[in-house]
This record gives structure tokens, sequence and C-alpha cells, in this order.
């Protein structure tokens, strides 16, 4: 089984290039590490094609090369954060319309052209004082859900859960920026996930 991460720096983090066969220091190299310890019987082949800084925008400028060709039988997404930083940062934001746009066709050209499943990630902020990102990400996730639930696709709902579990623990236990996760967050994201591509084990 090909299991495929689509992303940004969250999932990059270290991952090897141009193959993405060495997984990285984040929640990916996790989530492989625990379904092959789980399912020693299933031949799992594992992809990282993260890059870091990516937007929905550079998710479409190289989805064929870095998805489509690859074949995979599940993809795991997680991108938007940059969508909204960039506003912040850059003075360069992504409007709600366009980020509806593009991750609609990120997720046709998984579903259309490899034919592959989907299991999505939404964008995640774990309010800390010097990220005020809320007003242009709060949104953007609300679109992802729509998206997520008007295609029946499975969606991890990181937002509302980082925001659960940062009210018993201070928020830089999972990210000491507000978005990159520590090890501990980035434990609390797999923990997520492996239960999710189990169902489609």
């Amino acid at each position: 089984m090909h299991i495929l991460f689509l992303g940004d720096s969250i999932t990059d983090w270290g991952r090897s290039r141009p193959d993405g066969k060495r997984l990285g220091d984040g929640y990916v190299k996790l989530v492989a590490d625990d379904l092959q310890s789980r399912h020693p019987d299933i031949d799992f082949d594992f992809t990282n094609t993260g890059i870091s800084g990516d937007r929905t925008k550079d998710i479409l400028e190289r989805i064929r090369p870095d998805m489509v060709d690859r074949r995979p039988d599940l993809v795991v997404l997680m991108i938007g954060i940059n969508d909204v930083w960039r506003r912040y940062d850059r003075n360069d934001p992504t409007t709600q319309a366009q980020f509806s746009k593009n991750y609609r066709a990120i997720l046709d050209a998984i579903q259309k052209d490899a034919k592959a499943k989907v299991i999505l990630l939404e964008p995640f902020l774990v309010d800390v004082p010097d990220k005020p990102f809320r007003p242009d990400l709060a949104p953007k996730v609300a679109s992802v859900r729509l998206i997520a639930a008007t295609r029946r696709l499975p969606l991890i709902r990181l937002d509302e859960r980082f925001r659960q579990a940062a009210k018993d623990r201070a928020p830089l236990f999972y990210a000491g920026d507000g978005i990159h996760p520590s090890p501990e967050g980035a434990r609390f994201i797999a923990d997520l996930v492996v239960p999710e591509i189990e169902k489609f084990l």
C-alpha cells in the first residue's frame, strides 16, 4: 500500500529529496513507524512530498510530478497555514475564494487524476501571543470542513483538537511558534492520523 503525504513544512520536516523516502522527523515518520509496527503483514510504501513554505497554489504547480505521477493508493493532505501566514508576514494574502478553488483543484487531482483515496487534515493554529492569525485562518478552516463534508471525505479537525488539548497544557507544549509542532505536537497529530489510515487497510 503506497501512502503519500502532501503538504508544507509540517509534513516536510527534513524529508529527503527528490524521492521522499526518508520521511523526516515529524508526524509522517511517526505515522509510518506506527503502521509498520501495528501491521507487519502489510507491505507499506511511504512517500513524503511536503515542501516548507508551500501554499495551495504551490501544491497545484507541482501536483503532477509530486503526487499524480507517483500513483499512491492513499494521500494524506495537510495544507493551508501558509495561505494564512503570507498575509501577515509578506502582505501577500490568499483570498477565501482562491483558497477554496485551489483546494478543490488539489482534490480533483488526487481523486480524478491519481484515482487515490484521501484523508484531509485541516490547517491549525495553537494560539500564542505573537501569531494573531485567527481572523484569516478561521474562514479557511471552515472552507476545508465544507469541502470535506460536500465530498464526504474523512477530515481530521486538527485546529479544533489542538485548541481543546491546549486547555489542559500550555500551547507551547504542542507548538512553540503556534504552527510548527514540537515532538509532542507531532505525536499528537500522528495519534489522530493512524486510526484514520487504518480504516483503509
